[in-house]
């Protein structure tokens, strides 16, 4: 469905807040609807027009209180990649490290930010650390008094297990704790990630573990993404940045429970 363009009167206020939507989609990786109407100083009903627009236009995928860039849903940079909001989430990584227990079962889920927890693990020889990522298996070696990896099949954009032989082995253990990533994360949809197979896993590891803690960087709130494994409430502790505001933080907290800690 095609919406008209802004009336000739208002182009140039719309082209200017458009081309702001754009910018901050490109530095933030989300604009609220909300926060755009503050700026600007328009209604909300300016705002949906604004995102339908240029949502019409392939320039971003409207979701749940806003938006996000147009691939967000079901795009997966190959993992060598990653490299957004490094500072983050090493800051993230590092106040993690108050979950990993002095001995006991750890899970560690793949991806960037859990992989940024790997480098910063504290030297745990009573730990056993079992993993479907690779990289962060390797990682591990040298820190975790073992290290156990998934079988199952490697996926090439995240150089992770997945499928059956992953599952089953995931059947056969209890956890103290479980360090998960998400591509997206919101009170409405949870925890996602773009691949079912990897939703799958992700699932398996809550289900594993006694502590749930979340690593995820502010640029996935708010956001969805295709295969839901789990919701807000399913999870223990949300560690993320100082991005996320400190509103948006307590509301997380009351409505589902989740201690979120913002560093």
């Amino acid at each position: 469905m095609n919406h008209p363009t802004p009336a000739a009167g208002d182009f140039h206020l719309a082209a200017q807040r458009h081309q702001a939507i754009l910018d901050t989609l490109r530095t933030r990786g989300q604009v609220s609807a909300a926060g755009i109407a503050e700026t600007f100083g328009v209604t909300h009903e300016t705002v949906r027009k604004d995102l339908l627009y240029l949502q019409d236009r392939g320039l971003l995928q409207r979701v749940h209180g806003g938006a996000v860039p147009v691939e967000s849903l079901s795009y997966e940079p190959h993992v060598g990649a990653r490299t957004s909001y490094a500072d983050e989430k090493a800051r993230i990584a590092a106040a993690a490290r108050q979950f990993v227990p002095e001995s006991g079962a750890v899970l560690l889920d793949s991806g960037t930010t859990i992989a940024a927890l790997a480098e910063a693990f504290p030297q745990s020889p009573q730990v056993i650390a079992i993993t479907n990522s690779l990289p962060i298996a390797l990682a591990l070696l040298r820190r975790a008094g073992t290290v156990t990896t998934l079988g199952g099949r490697v996926r090439a954009e995240t150089q992770a297990t997945v499928d059956e032989w992953a599952l089953r082995h995931l059947e056969s253990v209890r956890a103290d704790v479980a360090f998960l990533g998400a591509n997206a994360f919101s009170l409405e949809h949870g925890l996602a990630t773009p691949d079912q197979a990897e939703a799958a896993v992700k699932q398996a590891f809550v289900e594993s573990a006694r502590l749930r803690v979340l690593l995820a960087d502010h640029s996935k709130a708010g956001r969805e993404s295709v295969f839901r494994y789990a919701e807000l409430a399913d999870i223990d502790v949300l560690v993320t940045d100082t991005g996320m505001d400190r509103d948006e933080a307590a509301h997380l907290e009351q409505s589902c429970g989740v201690e979120v800690i913002r560093v």
